[in-house]
């Protein structure tokens, strides 16, 4: 093979065009993925309304998740779960964020952003490091918006467990039942804490034991407060002893540890502050740079030199915000 001739055919008036072409085809498929799936979900709800407005069915909405949960286990079938199937923490994950679009719907739209980013790039620079860049940023934006919703949706969950332990204690302390109590938090309660609540609620009801059902409780949402509680409920099935002051305490150790964090958020909000401005001062001078004198900024680039003092400094920015961040970063 003649790599002379090869690389005088890649050029850019032959290769951008061909990688356009590649990212437009994969970003009708990928629309097309994500519009098929919302249909199909939004065929899901009618069929469920409809069979309650017939009277065919008792169970409730919760239920019919978790037993189609059950029955899409060995419902993988697409190409990117097929290349990833030892990785159930990424399924934990879009779980645990509560969000409707499949991990390889977001992975292809991932892959479609990380093309189109290079392509653009590579047409306005011609330049393979600063196109890779672009293509970077935009692949993990998907990502990024999962790891959000994740992130939204546990500290939720977290500001609504005082209230829920006091409604169970309540419940308790009027003669309900620990699993009254459970159904009474899914349905006084908003989301997420009163989904999670009433998972395990339907789950003991479909035959599922108690032990397990909170078990599963805290693999779907990893909350230390939930865990006190949980193993607090299960020491008091094997044991005895009066489980809503149990809960009482529980709720107040966790709104002293809201203050204690309030506290310590105010306190080391400086640090946080100081760590963002250091870490995004280098990369606003590059802009500003290239912005006023590109001839300049470009031998940071293109010469040997160059290129060896940007390993450097991404590399001392990277271990200077891990240490900011283990300074700031207190657990309470």
């Amino acid at each position: 093979m003649d790599f002379n001739n090869l690389s005088s055919f890649l050029t850019p008036a032959i290769l951008v065009p061909v990688l356009a072409g590649l990212a437009t085809v994969a970003f009708v498929v990928a629309i097309g993925f994500i519009a098929n799936r919302r249909t199909t979900s939004a065929e899901s709800r009618l069929e469920l309304f409809t069979r309650k407005g017939k009277g065919s069915g008792t169970g409730s909405n919760q239920s019919i998740e978790i037993w189609k949960d059950a029955a899409m286990q060995g419902d993988r079938n697409t190409f990117i779960d097929s290349l990833m199937p030892n990785l159930p923490s990424l399924e934990k994950l879009f779980q645990q964020a509560d969000v409707t679009i499949r991990p390889s719907a977001v992975a292809m739209l991932s892959v479609v952003l990380g093309v189109l980013g290079m392509v653009v790039a590579w047409v306005f620079t011609a330049n393979v490091i600063l196109s890779i860049l672009p293509g970077i940023g935009l692949f993990s934006i998907p990502w990024m918006w999962v790891l959000q919703q994740r992130k939204k949706r546990l500290k939720t969950f977290q500001q609504q467990m005082p209230d829920a332990m006091e409604l169970l204690a309540r419940a308790l302390r009027a003669g309900q039942s620990l699993q009254a109590g459970l159904h009474i938090i899914s349905e006084e309660m908003p989301p997420p804490v009163a989904t999670e609540f009433g998972r395990v609620y339907e789950e003991q009801n479909l035959g599922v034991s108690m032990e397990d059902a909170l078990k599963s409780l805290c693999d779907r949402v990893p909350n230390l407060d939930l865990r006190f509680f949980v193993t607090s409920v299960l020491i008091q099935r094997q044991t005895g002893g009066d489980l809503a002051e149990i809960l009482d305490k529980i709720g107040y150790v966790i709104r002293e540890r809201f203050k204690i964090q309030g506290a310590v958020q105010a306190l080391t909000g400086e640090g946080r502050l100081s760590g963002v401005v250091l870490i995004a001062l280098p990369f606003v001078m590059f802009l500003v740079v290239c912005y006023l004198n590109f001839d300049y900024a470009q031998v940071l680039w293109t010469t040997d030199k160059g290129k060896r003092w940007c390993i450097y400094a991404i590399i001392m920015q990277i271990l200077g915000a891990l240490l900011i961040r283990k300074i700031v970063n207190i657990k309470v």
